[in-house]
């Protein structure tokens, strides 16, 4: 039956929505009530809840071979307890009263107010040196103007516990040339110097926002020493770095104490995009050191001929060791072993090519690893120019050329003062490249080819530098120490690090017995004479 339009609605419809709202209002004041009665309770439940999860996390923690001494001792303190007069009563009480006080509900800590009166005045004397950088006459709404506010340039910023800058987020207008390398660093180079000398700074730019983050970072670890690391046979650790720049870690030991770290990894081979490093730096920046790092590392799968140019004996440990073809610190020798490794590089080359040709797999006389490693090649160099013989970086055109298919690896180091004395097939064809100690923005980008996104510090620790493989972007870099074990200045613990990477040493007949006979020797510098 059809309802008339204008009937009043039923009682019990009108009334009901007030009866719902004045329900829920009585359970929710029942419910405050309640939780207001009961509050010790449970805060005494949530903190036995808590002892309990505290116990458990201690006996999982605990040696298996000390938890029956522990079980002998919590046994014997409930015994003492059950014993003495109202022993149990003061026991139940202790605990009631730990678990109220674990169970506690924790105080929020206040919410900062914004930056005190020393950090505003950091912020403002920021903002006015960034004035004259990041504004133009013909802006009509200008960002950056002197007196103006900083709180619209600056979106986040955090101070560490000193008062320092932390972490900082610039705001800068769409029209500054951040796509310049100069504009950038100006910009960079006035940072590092208002936000306080002494500390690293990484500038991340968003050109596309408009945006500058300013990051400090925290110092690279100068403890790790040589040690085996957990790589595959063509990989080889330069170094590490920050845990953002690389996506992978490595466990070593730094000291007694074992930590995962990220590495600089320089993969070597057939399929190496840049298969040769060079390595630059300053007189005792630590180059050589990470030579002999390599060298270390490429005696575990391959053999190494060494070549040290500043006849300091540097490489002296390695002399007569397994795996170690020769270290020559003269001319001849020098000139000798490289034509060698220059017909040897040919020989591969021919073998592997004859190989593939009739369908047969790679001859396993090619297979091993040759390292070519030159450490100061320009004095050999003046050596060579005064007595009328060919500069010996000559002998390496065919090794970096033809190397990464032979699976010979060239590394060359030299210092900065002697750079212009490499020659064109050295600079096109080391692909990974490592600088080392203080360099100017300029020597930076000379031989990394850009600037890295951090600034220098005043005093760089020796294997401190930056590191950039192929087109890839620029690390920073902290070599392992690797010195010199007959250095009486080295300490024992390296000294002993290091000793113990080394491989046997072999005497001339057990070398002589063990050489394959396709692989021709290494003459040495009498029969390099006699010949000539």
């Amino acid at each position: 039956m059809a309802r008339r339009p204008n009937s009043p609605l039923p009682r019990i419809l009108s009334t009901g929505s007030a009866s719902i709202a004045r329900s829920r209002e009585m359970a929710r004041t029942a419910a405050d009530g309640a939780t207001d009665v009961l509050h010790p309770l449970i805060t005494i439940t949530r903190g036995l809840r808590r002892l309990a999860s505290a116990g458990r996390r201690k006996w999982a923690d605990t040696p298996k071979d000390r938890r029956g001494p522990l079980l002998f001792l919590v046994a014997a303190v409930v015994l003492v307890v059950v014993f003495i007069p109202y022993g149990p009563l003061l026991a139940i009480i202790t605990v009631m009263a730990a678990a109220a006080w674990k169970g506690r509900d924790p105080k929020q800590p206040p919410e900062p107010a914004g930056p005190d009166e020393s950090q505003v005045k950091r912020l403002s004397s920021l903002y006015e040196a960034l004035v004259p950088y990041f504004s133009v006459a013909e802006d009509p709404n200008p960002l950056y103007a002197h007196g103006g506010e900083w709180e619209k340039a600056f979106e986040t910023y955090d101070f560490d516990g000193d008062g320092r800058f932390d972490r900082l987020t610039i705001s800068y207008p769409a029209y500054f040339t951040d796509g310049e390398a100069e504009s950038r660093a100006r910009i960079e180079q006035l940072l590092g110097a208002k936000l306080g000398r002494g500390r690293e700074y990484h500038f991340a730019w968003d050109e596309e926002g408009n945006h500058l983050t300013v990051t400090v970072l925290a110092p690279l670890p100068t403890d790790i020493a040589a040690q085996r690391f957990v790589t595959a046979p063509a990989e080889t650790v330069l170094g590490f770095t920050d845990e953002t720049g690389v996506q992978r870690t490595l466990p070593v030991m730094e000291g007694e104490e074992q930590r995962d770290m990220p590495p600089v990894v320089w993969r070597t081979g057939i399929r190496s995009t840049e298969p040769h490093l060079l390595v630059v730096g300053q007189p005792g920046s630590g180059t050589t050191s990470l030579v002999r790092s390599v060298a270390l590392q490429a005696l575990e799968h391959g053999d190494v001929l060494i070549v040290e140019g500043s006849g300091t004996g540097d490489y002296a440990c390695l002399v007569g060791r397994d795996g170690v073809l020769a270290v020559e610190c003269g001319l001849a020798g020098a000139l000798a072993s490289l034509e060698w490794a220059a017909h040897e590089t040919e020989r591969r080359l021919i073998a592997a090519n004859r190989a593939r040709q009739a369908g047969h797999p790679t001859p396993d006389d090619i297979k091993r690893p040759l390292w070519i490693l030159l450490d100061r090649p320009s004095a050999l160099g003046h050596l060579a120019a005064a007595d009328g013989r060919k500069d010996p970086q000559t002998l390496l055109q065919v090794p970096l050329r033809h190397g990464r298919a032979a699976g010979v690896t060239v590394v060359v180091a030299e210092q900065f003062d002697s750079l212009d004395s490499l020659i064109d097939p050295v600079r096109q064809h080391t692909r990974a490249r490592v600088v080392l100690g203080p360099a100017t923005p300029e020597e930076l980008e000379d031989v990394l080819g850009t600037q890295p996104p951090t600034t220098p510090t005043a005093d760089v620790p020796a294997g401190r530098g930056y590191a950039r493989l192929g087109t890839g972007q620029v690390h920073r870099l902290q070599v392992p120490a690797t010195p010199d074990p007959y250095d009486d200045a080295t300490s024992e613990a390296h000294r002993q690090a290091v000793m113990g990477l080394l491989p046997q040493r072999v005497t001339a007949a057990d070398s002589t017995d063990s050489a394959d006979p396709a692989v021709e020797s290494v003459p040495d510098e009498a029969e390099a004479l006699a010949e000539r």
